[in-house]
């Protein structure tokens, strides 16, 4: 169902230029047209109604958020609103910009399509990791969940338990990726390219001793554990230190991650990897 855009929130690439006036153009066509518009730090400008640290006093405010800046901003946006409120991703200053849907030079003709509705939603799975002996969870991810030793001297033994099913291999880690995510650090280590509207994950083992191949599964649990301490970096921006032996629990999140789209595209994430 299209919802009527009555506020927007905008997120920006860190120090960039580029996204600052970009945003600052689209605050005033928004608010030309009655839309409340609030900013998300480090971009602030007295243009916007609100400024606010987060997205979580917008949630009951605003009914999309506009990403401007590269996948990194993108996945910002999505990892620090756990709600299902929707992005807009336009892609300035980013290298590929694989999740966004437009270029800076389409601002125009995409605000109006918005406003009049001529959009769909775009929805993907997320993934969410948690320790089990402390019940901290971890902010969503869209792409992926790493496990990396801290200890660059010493190779750990990774358990991996999935159903009743526990596979056991000294590695060097060990990355948990979404459909979304398998154009990101997994295609880097020779998994395969999914279609984004699959509900399924990725596990990619990094370096193992015996060879332990990717293998593609249903977005069930996982429950992962080193025996020596690992770095968890949640789609390769926060990171975190797990103690040895302490389970690692990913599950998918409850809520999709909600894109907007201008278009349908049978082979998005390919066309934007250049082939």
């Amino acid at each position: 169902m299209i919802k009527k855009i009555e506020g927007v929130a905008i997120i920006t690439k860190n120090l960039n230029k580029t996204a600052y006036e970009a945003s600052e153009y689209i605050a005033k066509i928004l608010s030309s047209k009655s839309i409340k518009v609030s900013s998300i730090p480090p971009f602030e400008t007295s243009n916007f109604k609100n400024n606010n640290s987060d997205f979580t006093s917008l949630v009951n405010e605003i009914d999309l958020i506009i990403a401007l800046g590269g996948d990194g901003t993108t996945l910002r946006a999505f990892r620090f609103h756990p709600s299902d409120i929707p992005v807009f991703s336009i892609n300035v200053g980013g290298t590929r910009g694989i999740l966004s849907e437009i270029k800076l030079d389409q601002i125009d003709y995409a605000l109006d399509a918005i406003l009049n509705g001529n959009y769909y939603y775009d929805e993907r799975i997320r993934i969410q990791a948690s320790l089990s002996l402390s019940n901290k969870l971890f902010l969503p991810a869209l792409n992926d969940i790493l496990l990396f030793r801290t200890n660059l001297t010493r190779t750990p033994t990774i358990t991996i338990k999935f159903r009743d099913g526990v596979i056991s291999q000294r590695m060097d880690g060990i990355i948990v990726s979404t459909s979304t995510g398998s154009t990101g650090h997994s295609i880097s280590l020779g998994g395969p390219v999914l279609h984004e509207e699959l509900n399924c994950l990725i596990i990619n083992p990094i370096a193992s001793i015996n060879k332990l191949p990717s293998i593609v599964i249903p977005p069930e649990v996982i429950e992962i554990y080193s025996n020596h301490k690992t770095d968890l970096v949640i789609d390769g921006q926060d990171k975190f230190l797990v103690e040895e032996n302490s389970p690692i629990k990913i599950t998918r999140f409850p809520i999709n991650a909600r894109f907007i789209r201008l278009r349908k595209k049978g082979f998005r994430q390919l066309e934007k990897l250049g082939f």
